[in-house]
């Protein structure tokens, strides 16, 4: 069983480590101190299991086991924290289990034997994710992750079953509903049309062409949006209010 240890704090990993050395039952094919790094490595190392810290700085571990729900065939996911309050998101967030620190070499046995007891396909039905905020858009491309910082994000836009999410290094597609988005990232996003979000942190203008349509302008981006009529109003209010 190939396991992937991630955790912000080195002797934590160290410590885990050794309890798999000691058990056996497991190699450590690699380690990572926060959750970008983690799914960095999941793509490339391809592990069968997290050995996943949830309380970490910048993207946590319940944000980790949302974006590896993407994946066709996610690996395992083994929650270890020192904060017994997260168990229930813990379990809403696919995992198969749930270890207090320290972690006792008996009950890591077990949450391994469990995984050994799942297929890839029935790991991949466990849960649909935690339903907080994000701080990156995930988007599976060839089988593999892209992330997005969702402060890099200039606008949603929906076309048919998917979503373009449009950064200063490209664009990616989802398969996610504008609606949850707006809901998701609340007043970040400033719905310009009943197909676009746009970050209003990145507008720099509104401008008017010469058919009368306005359009918004992004920081970062070619592309300008159109503005609906029956948006327009609430959308140069909100952006007085800036």
């Amino acid at each position: 069983m190939r396991v992937l240890i991630v955790d912000d704090e080195p002797p934590a990993r160290h410590r885990l480590a050794a309890l798999l050395a000691e058990l056996r039952t497991g190699d450590v094919i690699s380690e990572a101190a926060d959750g970008r790094q983690a799914l960095e490595l999941v793509t490339s190392d391809r592990p069968d299991v997290l050995l996943l810290d949830i309380r970490m700085p910048g993207m946590d571990g319940l944000e980790v086991a949302g974006h590896l729900a993407a994946l066709d065939n996610p690996p395992a996911v083994i929650f270890t924290t020192a904060y017994d309050q997260h168990a229930l998101q813990a379990f809403e967030a696919r995992a198969l289990d749930y270890l207090l620190k320290p972690v006792r070499r008996d009950r890591l046995r077990e949450a391994l034997e469990r995984v050994g007891r799942f297929t890839r396909p029935q790991l991949a039905g466990l849960g649909n994710g935690d339903k907080a905020a994000r701080t990156h858009i995930s988007a599976t491309m060839h089988g593999n992750l892209t992330l997005v910082p969702v402060d890099d994000v200039r606008f949603f836009q929906a076309d048919q079953k998917y979503v373009t999410v449009a950064h200063p290094g490209g664009q990616v597609l989802i398969e996610e509903s504008l609606k949850a988005l707006e809901v998701e990232f609340g007043e970040r996003f400033l719905r310009v049309h009943r197909n676009a979000l746009v970050a209003v942190r990145h507008v720099m203008a509104l401008e008017r062409g010469e058919d009368g349509r306005h359009m918004v302008r992004l920081k970062g981006v070619e592309q300008t949006l159109e503005i609906s009529r029956r948006l327009l109003a609430p959308v140069k209010k909100r952006l007085k209010e800036l």
